[in-house]
């Protein structure tokens, strides 16, 4: 006995699951629908199922076409309760004080038995009522007594080199032309695609503004002017730069609309011509017919059926030829209407290139004396894991680490960090929410990088890595402006706190 023999009537075969439908999928059903009369043939052709011809016809028929674009909402249906009445609420507030110990689904539950086990109020809506009362009735708070803090504190930093390090983590383009801007993008939003911020170059003309006081021939109110004057040229530039991007944008949104709307044209092309290829073969079949029929008459019937069915064949085989002109002339026009779009689309790219490949950089820089310990490059660049950063540190942690300070990102917080903090013995200081100042010294460090690195060019991370081992020799020789090293490079520093610990 088979196993469908066995199954019962109650046992009801599975469904077939069929995926949500697109915008395109449903103008394609409704338009093959209206032009063949056929729903099924435009199901087959839409790849959808019958059911969803009639799901959408109530929106076809109210919006037209334009209305398949726009998505139902899946949302459950609730019920609707009406807003609460005064006296609805004093009988909320005199049920909990007759119960004060029940709970506020409780006090909705004893409510609606009291009304014939009706719906009247939420447990929700119980809760604000009780709550509202509560703070109505509050006494007024006591203000706490006021401390005295100072505005702002110093950084403290650490009094022995290697004895705490920071990091962090930043992405660049996986190729750098050395002329465009660099990005200051977050790993995050570089794995969304999306570009945050775009910071101002130092090396466009006229220099930043801050290069004003840098003039010692010029007077105070000289450098003041100069510098109001070039923060805001500086400022309509940004919004002239953002003004031009937004429009590339909404460029780039209308040619992948015509292009989408193109498309669909041709879908209907395509079914309407498969329609005229099955009536042409089916006139040149009744025609073979015709002539295999013909064998069995007469010479003289034969001979007059023939030149009726040839002048009627001639007809037919003009229409197609004509038909097949018209194709050619359409497609034309359809490749040089699709050979456009993609032309203004490339002029769009080139012009606005949009980065689609990071490779990511791991910093790693002493607190204390501000050295560059090293910069592992990663080629899986926004999908670097924990593991790769704890391999990588674990080639550059000094033996004598104590803290390392890092933001919260998913590298950092992850099991395989905390182990590997665990090994090593270090406390892993995590900074707070929206205080990156907190791990203030890696991230200046990082906009020296990318200060650095715009006026380079790479085009493999071969020769990135090749650029990273110069940027770290120059950075750790470079005078620095911090309140410790007071015009001192990392190195020197470092060498001067080595000989003071030795004395």
């Amino acid at each position: 006995m088979g196993r469908m023999d066995t199954m019962t009537s109650s046992q009801a075969p599975p469904r077939v699951y069929f995926r949500p439908t697109t915008a395109g999928q449903r103008m394609l059903l409704f338009s093959t629908a209206e032009e063949s009369g056929n729903v099924s043939e435009a199901a087959r052709r839409a790849h959808v199922s019958r059911g969803t011809y009639y799901y959408w016809r109530p929106r076809y028929e109210s919006d037209g076409i334009a209305g398949l674009a726009i998505e139902w909402s899946r949302a459950p249906h609730h019920t609707r309760i009406p807003p609460v009445s005064a006296e609805l609420q004093a009988e909320v507030l005199a049920y909990h004080q007759a119960h004060p110990t029940e709970g506020y689904r409780s006090i909705a539950n004893g409510i609606g038995k009291a009304h014939k086990w009706k719906k009247v109020i939420s447990h929700t809506k119980v809760r604000e009522i009780i709550l509202a009362n509560r703070e109505a009735n509050a006494p007024p708070p006591v203000a706490p007594p006021v401390e005295s803090c100072p505005l702002s504190t110093e950084a403290v930093h650490a009094p022995q080199p290697n004895q705490t390090i920071n990091i962090d983590l930043c992405v660049v383009p996986f190729i750098h032309n050395g002329t465009e801007e660099m990005v200051s993008v977050s790993l995050s939003a570089a794995a969304a695609g999306v570009i945050l911020t775009e910071k101002d170059s130092p090396s466009t003309p006229g220099g930043w503004p801050g290069q004003a006081f840098e003039n010692p021939a010029l007077s105070y109110e000289e450098q003041m002017h100069d510098y109001a004057q070039k923060r805001t040229a500086k400022r309509l530039s940004k919004g002239q730069r953002k003004h031009q991007r937004r429009q590339k944008q909404a460029e780039r949104a209308e040619l992948n609309a015509q292009s989408d709307e193109l498309r669909l044209n041709r879908r209907r092309q395509r079914a309407r011509r498969q329609q005229e290829d099955a009536d042409w073969k089916a006139k040149r079949q009744a025609h073979r017919d015709a002539e295999r029929s013909r064998r069995n008459l007469s010479q003289k019937e034969r001979r007059a059926q023939r030149q009726a069915q040839q002048a009627q064949w001639q007809v037919d085989k003009a229409e197609r030829r004509a038909q097949v002109q018209k194709r050619q002339a359409a497609d034309a026009l359809w490749r040089q209407a699709r050979q456009e779009i993609r032309d203004k689309l490339a002029q769009l790219a080139e012009a606005a290139p949009l980065v689609t490949a990071w490779l990511a950089i791991l910093v790693v820089v002493d607190n204390g004396t501000r050295r560059c310990l090293g910069l592992p490059l990663f080629t899986a660049g926004v999908h670097v894991t924990a593991e790769m950063v704890v391999a990588a540190l674990r080639a550059l942690c000094p033996p004598e680490l104590q803290f390392v300070i890092s933001d919260n990102g998913a590298q950092f917080i992850a099991e395989a960090f905390a182990q590997f903090a665990q090994e090593m013995a270090f406390v892993h200081v995590r900074i707070a929410p929206y205080r990156a100042r907190t791990n203030g010294i890696a991230e200046r460090f990082v906009r020296t990088l990318k200060e650095w690195l715009e006026a380079h060019s790479w085009n493999s991370p071969e020769e990135l890595a090749a650029l990273l081992v110069e940027f770290i020799e120059y950075y750790n020789d470079r005078p620095h402006q911090g309140a410790e090293l007071d015009g001192l490079s990392p190195n020197e520093f470092a060498r001067r706190l080595a000989n003071c610990s030795t004395c």
